[in-house]
């Protein structure tokens, strides 16, 4: 049985020749609503080709896919710890997130939420920087 990738790989591959080109790239992106120029399509190929053929294999194409997902998560937790943080500081506070769970519904004191932060604090700084954001969230 086929996995998802191969499935969605093998109707990208038109001719049936195991490969991507900038041609079928750029149809796929095409029926999808997208729209990619010839030259986009070459150069997306290009970028992504492991092997230096000018095509696409499967591994190539589930790479760009997964790495396609880890963008967007890291897009989705940026957004999120915006949300926490002390306007601007670039940090979460036990202030900001005792403000944030408010919103949220959960009550909690600041000596509660300077508890939830140590936990996570790996500087020891007293406060989350986006790394120890994202440890705290993973």
């Amino acid at each position: 049985m086929e996995n998802n990738y191969e499935r969605i790989f093998n109707r990208f591959d038109s001719n049936g020749d195991g490969k991507i080109c900038p041609v079928e790239l750029r149809r796929c992106v095409g029926s999808v609503g997208g729209e990619m120029t010839e030259e986009e399509a070459a150069a997306a190929v290009v970028l992504m080709d492991g092997d230096g053929d000018g095509l696409l294999g499967l591994e190539d194409f589930v790479r760009i896919v997964e790495g396609a997902g880890d963008e967007e998560k890291a897009s989705d937790l940026k957004e999120a710890f915006k949300m926490y943080e002390m306007e601007g500081s670039g940090c979460i506070t036990p202030k900001s997130l005792k403000r944030m769970l408010s919103r949220l519904g959960e009550r909690r004191d600041v000596d509660e939420c300077t508890g939830m932060i140590a936990r996570f604090d790996l500087n020891g700084d007293g406060v989350l920087n986006f790394d120890e954001f994202k440890e705290m969230m993973a």
